[in-house]
């Protein structure tokens, strides 16, 4: 009897670790048209996915996430879709994705979708039956009358379009004004339209349904605007022109009450699917601060993974190790008890970590990551260390970067970061037999591509490779999270395992570009000798010497993974 109670005791623990399966794990994010062209025609499609599922599997991540590829006219590269329950041929079929969630199951790997709930494409039936006011179709989005002004027609009011400029387009069919938080071809949807909250409920159904293991909720926090129709207000002295949206402040048109009740319906949804746990990541990109607040709420509203952008945009090349001591801590120290924290090292809508922390340092983050409690988030080419790609104004496709024109292109455009994934050193770095591809490849893929590294002891794919059988180890699963500022310019971080502290793990970064020796045991009451597990640069040591902690001796901008022996 005894027995039985014991197991009774211990199964729901059991559970709960079984159906948290990106517990302590890293998540990788396919951008579809840059990962693999399987039919030659220089854009990345479903096949050339399934084609490269042994490489995600032999980096031992937990799941994929791919950005989107249902069907779409493409103004915004997939953002902009026409059917939220079909794949665009571009990509492929739905039986190509079929297959491809099949083949990646059988390899341990769980597949993630973009969810794009914010708007559709103005190619969408829903959209033209809204445009000709057919119940209920009339409510799927926002319309409103216009303003007059001295007889002229002016838009609402004075919210902007992240892409800048009035988010207010002027239908003549309707003669009415819809609202779109991107291009006047997404216009937003409605989710005050109980119907149209059935309609995207019965999107994530019908994914899960065809094995689909969760989904990344793309612009959660668009999703609600103010029913009042309230002006925001102009920050003073924003240094922004007057039609560009960093210009306001976005009290009416971002993170509304009604968003986390919306997140806490679709957990609802999800969890009454079979087939195992679904995993709901939410983007919430805001400032450091209003995330913490609101990336809090998301995790009570259900959300697993409310992504953590402190990499991506708070913490640059000018953080210093107390910068990011404290938005550790904080991360923390806010988050409820019994979530998992994350880590988004880089996505599709930022430069590459070597350019925003500097190339000697493009290692930093994912080794931070890796340490760090919780999930981590990659993107494509983390592994090998891609860098950005300079692109001319006349290669530039991304919607931001043209519109904002010849002379301000490079600080808008998303392509750099979105170049073709560098395989080999052959045709189109191995992405596509076609010379000529969607977007042009780096030139510099003849030495950072993954053939090239892996099988170099010393290269980025390696080091990865160890943190990733360190992170599956699942030694670092109960453990404590210190955080030390040693000096001005190096950050330490301890994992220390609450059953045993022989096995912890220690994290040394030198912000700085000079070498600097230190007593790091003292410091970050660690053992005087210890096992390198990874490096970054060019150390005297390598992995699996011991090394005197007393006197660490770190080169300009080095990074080190310490572990008992």
């Amino acid at each position: 009897m005894w027995q039985l109670l014991i197991i009774c005791l211990l199964v729901p623990s059991i559970f709960t670790a079984q159906e948290k399966w990106w517990k302590n794990s890293f998540i990788y994010q396919v951008y579809p048209r840059s990962f693999k062209d399987s039919n030659g025609d220089g854009v990345g499609d479903l096949k050339g996915i399934t084609s490269k599922l042994d490489h995600l599997a032999r980096l031992g991540v937990a799941g994929f996430w791919i950005s989107p590829v249902f069907t779409s006219p493409m103004v915004d590269f997939g953002y902009d879709i026409a059917n939220f329950t079909d794949i665009d041929p571009v990509f492929g079929t739905l039986a190509d994705m079929d297959v491809l969630t099949k083949a990646a199951h059988q390899r341990g790997l769980k597949v993630i979708l973009d969810f794009v709930p914010n708007h559709s494409s103005d190619k969408h039936p829903w959209f033209q039956k809204s445009v000709q006011r057919i119940k209920p179709y009339d409510e799927y989005y926002i319309w409103k009358d216009a303003k007059m002004v001295n007889g002229t027609r002016k838009p609402p009011n004075n919210w902007l379009s992240v892409f800048h400029g009035s988010a207010w387009t002027w239908n003549e069919q309707r003669k009415q004004y819809y609202f779109r938080q991107f291009t006047p071809q997404q216009p937003d949807l409605n989710f005050r339209s109980a119907a149209l909250r059935k309609e995207m409920e019965d999107v994530l159904v019908f994914w899960t349904n065809r094995g689909i293991d969760g989904f990344r909720v793309d612009a959660i926090i668009h999703a609600y605007e103010d029913s009042r129709l309230l002006d925001e207000p102009v920050i003073p002295n924003s240094g922004y022109p007057a039609d560009n949206w960093n210009s306001l402040n976005h009290i009416y048109t971002r993170n509304q009450n009604e968003t986390f009740g919306l997140v806490a319906s679709w957990r609802k949804v999800l969890d009454a699917q079979p087939g195992g746990k679904k995993i709901l990541m939410t983007e919430s990109f805001t400032g450091l601060q209003e995330q913490l607040q609101y990336s809090m709420n998301y995790y009570r509203s259900g959300s697993d993974v409310p992504f953590n952008f402190m990499l991506l945009g708070a913490l640059n090349n000018k953080s210093t190790p107390l910068d990011f001591k404290r938005a550790i801590d904080s991360w923390l120290n806010y988050m409820p008890a019994g979530e998992e924290a994350n880590w988004v090292i880089d996505n599709h809508d930022v430069n590459r970590v070597n350019t925003r922390i500097g190339n000697a340092r493009k290692d930093h983050f994912i080794m931070l990551a890796a340490v760090l409690p919780g999930v981590g988030v990659m993107y494509y080419g983390n592994e090998i260390g891609m860098d950005d790609t300079w692109l001319t104004y006349n290669e530039t496709v991304d919607p931001v970067g043209c519109n904002a024109g010849p002379g301000k292109y490079q600080l808008t455009s998303r392509d750099p970061a979105r170049t073709p994934m560098q395989w080999d050193n052959s045709t189109s770095a191995g992405f596509s037999t076609n010379p000529k591809t969607w977007l042009r490849v780096n030139p510099n893929y003849k030495t950072i591509n993954l053939a090239s590294e892996q099988n170099d002891f010393r290269s980025h794919f390696s080091i990865f490779i160890k943190l990733m059988a360190m992170k599956k180890s699942g030694r670092l699963v109960n453990a404590t999270t210190e955080t030390v500022v040693i000096g001005d310019n190096v950050l330490g971080v301890v994992r220390r395992p609450t059953d045993s502290a022989k096995r912890l793990y220690a994290l040394v970064q030198n912000f700085g570009s000079k070498p600097v020796t230190l007593d790091v045991s003292a410091w970050m009451n660690i053992p005087e000798r210890m096992r390198i597990l990874v490096t970054n640069r060019d150390w005297k040591t390598f992995s699996w010497n011991v090394i005197d902690t007393t006197a660490l001796a770190m080169p300009g901008y080095g990074s080190i993974v310490l572990m008992p022996f």
